[in-house]
């Protein structure tokens, strides 16, 4: 018999269309593979900046990779938004109005054998106007080991130097995250 899980430790699975069918531990689900309800959120600054953050070295998949601001899973009845919300300052230290841009499926294999298969929403914001500096988060050690702003144009390059120090879904959806926030003004 499995052991209950808490509602924190619970992710939502969802089918293609993203309809929930259900409720598991999140380290089963990604033992297993099955898809699951996932977000991802890329902070803007005036300058136009990705705020990225180095994963901390002892997360369970994807330690020390280079990736997005923020992602992780809603909780059950949480919403998207909610959830983005609550985990940007729980991770980052920081707040930001966000926007929902867009959601993409992706599977990954790693080598410690857990699996990642989520249906990922993107979210999109703007950290400060115009006329003010960036922000500089405070991050909760145990999730981020190191952070940095830095451009789309540099993100590039290292993307096409070293692919390999980014995550599987920065990877995916970098540019589509640029674009989204170029076109809603984020």
């Amino acid at each position: 018999m499995s052991e209950p899980h808490t509602v924190q430790d619970s992710v939502v699975l969802v089918d293609d269309a993203d309809r929930e069918v259900g409720v598991a531990d999140k380290m089963e689900v990604h033992r297993t593979g099955a898809m699951h309800r996932a977000f991802s959120v890329f902070l803007f600054d005036p300058a136009g900046r990705v705020l990225l953050q180095r994963r901390a070295l002892d997360k369970y998949h994807s330690g020390g990779l280079w990736t997005n601001t923020c992602c992780s899973h809603p909780r059950p009845l949480e919403s998207v938004l909610d959830a983005a919300a609550r985990r940007l300052p729980e991770e980052m230290g920081i707040t930001a109005p966000l926007q929902w841009a867009f959601r993409f499926i992706y599977r990954a294999d790693f080598d410690n054998g857990l699996i990642e298969h989520e249906l990922d929403h993107v979210l999109v914001g703007r950290t400060a106007p115009a006329d003010a500096p960036a922000p500089s988060p405070s991050p909760n050690p145990k999730e981020v080991a190191d952070w940095r702003w830095v451009s789309p144009e540099q993100i590039r390059i290292e993307l096409a130097d070293q692919p390999d120090q980014f995550t599987v879904w920065f990877r995916l959806c970098f540019e589509r995250a640029v674009a989204s926030a170029q076109v809603n003004g984020s």
